[in-house]
């Protein structure tokens, strides 16, 4: 049994009207196109043989600013939005 599992991924403006216009066009879930592109680029690179890359971890140096919620992603990208402003 396939248990789902939702997540938020950001996309650059343009690349989602893209996407949103070809699952449209092949008559498919946003969702559904994103999860074949996901597994076709996994498979394409177990089929190549490229290494997978190495995540670093930094440990942190803190406290959290104020306001910061990491059980939260909209939280967290109201705060990224308004510092780049």
């Amino acid at each position: 049994m396939c248990v789902a599992t939702r997540t938020t991924i950001t996309f650059d403006d343009g690349l989602l009207q893209d996407a949103k216009r070809e699952a449209l066009e092949r008559g498919v879930s946003l969702a559904a196109l994103v999860q074949d592109a996901l597994r076709a680029e996994l498979a394409r690179r177990e089929a190549a043989g490229d290494e997978p890359f190495e995540l670093i971890v930094f440990e942190g140096g803190g406290e959290l600013q104020p306001g910061v919620e990491l059980d939260s992603n909209a939280a967290l990208a109201d705060l990224l939005d308004r510092e780049r402003a």
